[in-house]
């Protein structure tokens, strides 16, 4: 059973169409020029989860990130929270020669 799921906006690919907070008002908000906010933290309780994946299926831009599923412990122990993963280093190494078909 899960606990509810967990969201992002990127406010940085949001184009204004204003659907999400058509969907899911109680999580996104407009400002003044159309463009979408998040409102809290991005935890969307089970109850609110077919508004705001309708949400984030309807984003005609993709602004709105699935993060995945809060799940309740059964051992009662403290979880790390997920995180992104770092973007990859292009300088570190020789691997990306071959990649980028640079000879020296």
């Amino acid at each position: 059973m899960s606990d509810g799921l967990r969201i992002r906006l990127d406010r940085t690919l949001c184009d204004g169409f204003g659907i999400c907070a058509k969907h899911a008002p109680e999580y996104f908000s407009l400002d003044d020029w159309g463009y979408a906010s998040l409102i809290g933290d991005g935890t969307v309780p089970e109850n609110d989860r077919d508004a705001v994946m309708r949400a984030l299926f309807d984003c005609p831009v993709h602004a709105i990130i699935y993060m995945g599923e809060h799940r309740p412990s059964d051992d009662n122990k403290v979880r790390e929270e997920p995180r992104e993963s770092s973007e990859p280093d292009p300088t570190a190494g020789d691997s990306n020669e071959a990649i980028s078909g640079f000879v020296r």
